[in-house]
């Protein structure tokens, strides 16, 4: 939710055109899927550990914006609104990465 605050803000501003930005996040998506399906299946739970912490980036990242960039300004609100819904959205995805993570962890634990 974020990174589509910022893709309007950025057009707005006039420095980078609307269609330019939705072009890189296309691409950073069509990279980032090619990615990940080449990954081997012995590769996931390490690759789910290391999404769980570019999330939690995310988490202090939506924390300095609704604090440092809600404060005060014309774009007070908004910046609080986007900072709360990218807040929710990555801890949603924490949590539930923790999950899937624990639960393919289980996976290899020997049987009684």
């Amino acid at each position: 939710m974020e990174l589509f605050g910022c893709f309007f803000v950025a057009a707005a501003d006039g420095g980078t055109s609307l269609i330019a930005l939705l072009t890189i996040f296309m691409l950073a998506v069509f990279v980032g899927f090619e990615l990940i399906t080449k990954v081997p299946p012995t590769l996931h739970t390490p690759l789910m550990s290391g999404s769980n912490a570019i999330s939690g980036i995310a988490i202090v990242g939506a924390l300095l914006s609704v604090v440092a960039l809600g404060g005060e300004g014309e774009h007070a609100g908004m910046a609080r609104w986007l900072g709360f819904f990218a807040l929710v959205f990555a801890t949603i995805n924490v949590v539930g990465g923790f999950l899937v993570t624990h639960r393919m962890l289980a996976m290899f634990r020997s049987k009684k």
